[in-house]
């Protein structure tokens, strides 16, 4: 698939289970715990990014306005996901292209990411 993943989720828990989960399912996947190492350590532009709204050390929105105004990442796609945030406060707080609320059902997620990657920059 060599479909490339970059996930921002500070929750051990979830970012492990969607690494696990995404790379059994053929794609290549970057997990951060923090805004900081987000920023810092990303290698490249990836298909899609999965954020978290809620960080230790930042807002995912704002991440997700930062990359919508890169030139490099500003058509890669965007999932925003939170447990806290409600979805109108999500799609006026960004541009993404996809909103998630958790807890989420996996296999509506899957369709979700498959939907964003199939339609991408590099699609």
């Amino acid at each position: 698939m060599d479909k490339h993943i970059c996930i921002l989720e500070d929750d051990p828990g979830i970012r492990e289970i969607l690494e696990i989960l995404l790379s059994e399912e053929g794609y290549h996947v970057e997990g951060y715990s923090t805004v900081h190492d987000f920023f810092s350590k990303k290698n490249s532009a990836p298909d899609l990014f999965i954020l978290d709204v809620m960080l230790p050390d930042g807002n995912g929105m704002k991440v997700c306005n930062l990359l919508k105004s890169d030139p490099a990442t500003k058509a890669t796609p965007i999932m925003m996901m939170s447990a806290h945030a409600d979805l109108p406060q999500m799609t006026s707080g960004c541009k993404a292209e996809e909103f998630v609320v958790k807890p989420f059902d996996i296999h509506v997620l899957l369709r979700k990411i498959s939907r964003q990657i199939n339609s991408g920059p590099g699609t």
